[in-house]
């Protein structure tokens, strides 16, 4: 059986993780340093490495791509005491499994660890399958699951999407992905990937909009020592460390013009070249791209590169939104509801009907990513063996409240009918002079211009979207809805 490598300088906590996680049935072995580490890792495939940031020799990021290199696929979760935001990004960017500060807490490092290897229990077994006889909504998984925690759903648009996945994964092919944010996209990359003849080697997932302008090219092509201002070692980039593998460019179309014009010369010449650097290094890496935009049209609008579009546009794949597959929404909810029950160490057997039906005929703005935490909240506030309507947020439980009004309280006919001078002012204004019943007729009326979006009527409104959700709860507790 393989076995957790743990890697720190600190004897005392190489020994306490160690006899914690042996109590708790794996296989241990420990070193004191990153070199100990690199050397027993090119001897042994570990089951995952838990490893603090600063070792005496080498930074836990260093660790990180060496063990990479050895073994793509196995975890790594860094430990530090140093809690540095830029840090626990870099380490996730460059494929870490989690980041966790000290003091530890054994139910957290546990829990953490059981995530990081899908499909096991404490001691590395296959983890028993859930019973619930009796449930009206039993957990299940779809047909279409590929054996981790992510699954693609059984709706004849997802089957359509299986397949393309099977005929594309074996070439070379460069694939675009549409679909709106949350939809999956990572997720089906990755599947082409694992079905691929690079399934051994990296997969890197990049979040474009999440890069700024000036480290963009950074994070993609790596940079030398003194490049820029604040660049105090070399650094490796994504594209460097997925070598041999893929890398997945989400929302392409966020990079900005300079960093297109390189990329282009790495899907032309299979070169890349660091920030700062004067030589270029040969890669061969498969790039997947996905954009919730049609990249023709931006590259009609001068936005994107049409011949980067040309290159990329080699195959693409259509995501339909969670809204457009209500077959599967059941099937996500009871697989996030699995996923919840073995993180939080609860037994919620299923839902009640009624929040079946509610969940049904939700919209999902945010698609899966919504669903996923719609899940994980009610299953938290949920004492029972189901989850009940009083555990569902707000805007779910009271979405059609919202969107389809009695004739009586319509915001439409509430303009018609009102001769307030603030019908012309801005939603901002609005909400500043509002008493408590003008403030829920401006929020339903930016609602509705937003479609139900609740970040585009926060912004609206000039508000952010907590004070926005603070305000609805206003409304409940006032009998409002």
């Amino acid at each position: 059986m393989d076995k957790i490598l743990v890697v720190d300088d600190d004897n005392d906590m190489c020994l306490l993780l160690t006899r914690f996680l042996t109590r708790n049935g794996y296989l241990v072995a420990s070193v004191n340093s990153g070199k100990a580490a690199v050397e027993w890792i090119k001897k042994s495939k570990p089951l995952l490495v838990l490893s603090d940031f600063r070792l005496d020799d080498m930074t836990g990021m260093e660790l990180l791509l060496k063990v990479k290199e050895a073994h793509p696929a196995v975890p790594v979760i860094i430990i530090t005491g140093y809690s540095d935001v830029k840090d626990a990004v870099e380490v996730m960017k460059l494929g870490a499994y989690d980041y966790v500060t000290k003091p530890l807490f054994p139910d957290e490092i546990l829990m953490t660890i059981k995530k990081a290897i899908p499909g096991t229990t404490e001691g590395g077994a296959s983890a028993p399958k859930a019973s619930f006889d009796g449930a009206p909504a039993p957990v299940q998984r779809s047909k279409f699951s590929n054996g981790s925690q992510y699954i693609t759903g059984d709706s004849p648009e997802f089957a359509t999407i299986m397949k393309q996945i099977e005929l594309v994964a074996p070439t070379n092919f460069s694939v675009i992905i549409y679909g709106e944010s949350g939809s999956g996209k990572e997720g089906i990359a990755h599947q082409i990937h694992q079905k691929s003849k690079r399934a051994d080697k990296p997969f890197v997932a990049i979040d474009c909009g999440a890069l700024s302008k000036d480290l963009a090219g950074s994070e993609l092509f790596g940079h030398e020592k003194g490049a820029f201002t604040g660049a105090l070692n070399q650094k490796i980039g994504s594209l460097e460390i997925a070598n041999e593998g893929t890398i997945f460019l989400d929302e392409v179309g966020n990079l900005s013009y300079e960093v297109q014009v390189s990329l282009l010369r790495v899907v032309q010449e299979r070169k890349i070249r660091r920030v700062g650097g004067i030589k270029d290094i040969e890669i061969d890496v498969r790039i997947i791209i996905a954009s919730n935009e049609r990249l023709w049209d931006a590259s009609r609008t001068g936005k994107f590169r049409e011949d980067l579009y040309h290159r990329f546009n080699e195959f693409s794949i259509e995501v339909p939104s969670l809204r457009e597959r209500k077959e599967d929404i059941m099937l996500f909810a009871r697989h996030f509801l699995k996923l919840t029950n073995d993180e939080l160490g609860k037994d919620v057997k299923g839902f009640t009907r009624e929040v079946e039906d509610i969940l049904n005929n939700y919209i999902w703005y945010g698609n899966l990513r919504e669903l996923k935490n719609v899940i994980k909240r009610a299953t938290l506030l949920t004492d029972g063996d189901f989850v009940e309507v009083k555990s569902l947020p707000f805007e779910i439980n009271n979405f059609y409240k919202l969107q389809f009004e009695s004739p009586a309280t319509s915001v439409s006919e509430r303009k018609e009918n009102s001769q307030s001078p603030t019908n012309n002012m801005s939603f901002e204004n609005k909400l500043k002079s509002a008493n408590i019943d003008a403030e829920y007729e401006v929020i339903l009326d930016a609602l509705k211009q937003a479609n139900y979006n609740k970040s585009k009527a926060a912004t609206l409104l000039n508000v952010d979207r907590k004070t926005l959700y603070n305000k609805m709860r206003q409304f409940k507790e006032f009998n409002m809805d």
